[in-house]
């Protein structure tokens, strides 16, 4: 076995390791619990809103400027329809 091959050997075992479940005898109180739950609610809150920012509003620009199309050939054939 040559050194290459030992050292990717053990880097493999560490990572096995450090991947393998261990009890915790742990607390967690109901402040930190509150805690990580308002973490977690917000860091969803900012990834709705840079969805909508990125994708409602420029929907939002195109809708308004369908609209305003729409009712400027709607006057041009008002008021050609009236001449």
């Amino acid at each position: 076995m040559n050194a290459r091959h030992v050292q990717l050997t053990m880097v493999l075992v560490l990572l096995l390791m450090g991947l393998a479940p261990s009890t915790a005898d742990a607390y967690v109180g109901p402040g930190a619990g509150v805690s990580v739950i308002g973490a977690a609610l917000a860091l969803v809150g900012g990834a709705v809103l840079a969805i909508v920012g990125f994708v409602w509003y420029p929907v939002k620009r195109l809708i308004l400027r369908y609209r305003r199309r729409s009712e400027n050939t709607e006057r041009a054939t008002a008021d050609s329809a009236v001449r």
